[in-house]
C-alpha cells in the first residue's frame, strides 16, 4: 500500500512538472518577439541614384528605398558594388536585392521586383567635335558602342546587331570615347547627373539621342517572402502619392543646378 501511494505521489509531482513546464514554453512563445525581416542591398555607383559620399550611400533610389525601409520595418544595409557583383549577389543570397535594375524579359522571372524606385533615359554619347545626325538607333549602326558588361544597354544593343564595346565598369566609358576609341557611350541618364560636370567632361561630350526610356527597380532574390515583396510594393506606392518620392527626388535636383 506504501508503494502504491509513493507512485501515486511521483506520478502527481511528474503532472505538475509538466503543467508547470508546458506554462513556461507558452510563455516564452508568446514573449518572442517576431523576426524582424533583412535585406542585404547592393547597388553600384550611378549618380544622382547611387554614389557614395562621406562614406554613405546617397540618392534619389537610394533615398526613396530607405524611407520604405523605415515604413516597412525592415532592417537593411547597403553596398556599394561594381554592377555585375552586385547584380551576382541579388541572384546568390536568400535575402539580397540589387537596384537600379531595368525590368526586361530576360530577367523578369529572376527576381522579385518592388518599385519602380525611378526612371532613367538611355542615351547615346558623343565627343562634342563631332557633328552629329542620329534622328533613331537605325542611324548608329555600324558604330562603336560603348557598353558595360552585365547591362541592360549592353543586351539591348546587342540583340538588335549594334556594335558593342565592352567594358567592365561604365566609367571607363568616357575616357574610350574622348581617346577615338569608341564612337558613341550608351549612358543611363537621370535630369540631375552630374557625371559629366563633376569629371570635367561636359565641355567635350554631349547628349546625342536618347534611345529608350526605362523604369528601373528594385529586383529581389526569389526566395524573399511574397507577403515582404507586397508590402515593400505598397510602400512605394504610398511615397509617390504623399509627395515624399518627388521632394526627394526635388532635393538631388536642386542640389546638381546648384553647382
Amino acid at each position: 500500500m506504501a508503494v502504491i501511494q509513493e507512485n501515486q505521489m511521483r506520478f502527481r509531482q511528474l503532472c505538475i512538472g509538466l503543467v508547470i513546464l508546458s506554462g513556461s514554453l507558452s510563455a516564452m512563445t508568446k514573449a518572442a518577439p517576431p523576426a524582424v525581416p533583412y535585406l542585404s542591398i547592393t547597388t553600384e555607383s550611378s549618380a544622382p541614384s547611387s554614389m557614395l559620399e562621406d562614406g554613405r550611400v546617397v540618392g534619389i533610389a537610394t533615398d526613396k528605398i530607405r524611407v520604405v525601409m523605415e515604413r516597412a520595418g525592415v532592417t537593411h544595409d547597403i553596398t556599394l558594388l561594381p554592377w555585375k557583383r552586385a547584380y551576382a549577389a541579388a541572384l546568390q543570397q536568400a535575402n539580397g536585392c540589387v537596384y537600379s535594375a531595368t525590368r526586361t524579359p530576360e530577367r523578369e522571372a529572376l527576381f522579385k521586383w518592388i518599385g519602380p524606385t525611378d526612371e532613367a533615359q538611355w542615351v547615346l554619347m558623343g565627343r562634342v567635335d563631332r557633328a552629329w545626325r542620329i534622328t533613331n538607333l537605325e542611324d548608329a549602326r555600324g558604330l562603336r558602342i560603348g557598353t558595360y558588361a552585365g547591362d541592360a544597354r549592353d543586351t539591348y544593343l546587342r540583340s538588335r546587331g549594334h556594335v558593342v564595346d565592352t567594358s567592365p565598369h561604365d566609367m571607363l566609358n568616357p575616357p574610350k570615347l574622348l581617346q577615338g576609341r569608341i564612337d558613341l557611350w550608351a549612358a543611363s541618364w537621370r535630369a540631375g547627373s552630374d557625371v559629366l560636370v563633376r569629371n570635367g567632361w561636359d565641355k567635350q561630350i554631349v547628349p546625342v539621342f536618347v534611345f529608350n526610356r526605362v523604369a528601373v527597380y528594385l529586383a529581389c532574390n526569389r526566395a524573399v517572402p511574397d507577403a515582404l515583396v507586397k508590402r515593400l510594393n505598397a510602400e512605394f506606392e504610398t511615397i509617390e502619392r504623399d509627395g515624399t518620392a518627388s521632394a526627394i527626388e526635388r532635393r538631388y535636383e536642386r542640389r546638381a543646378s546648384a553647382r
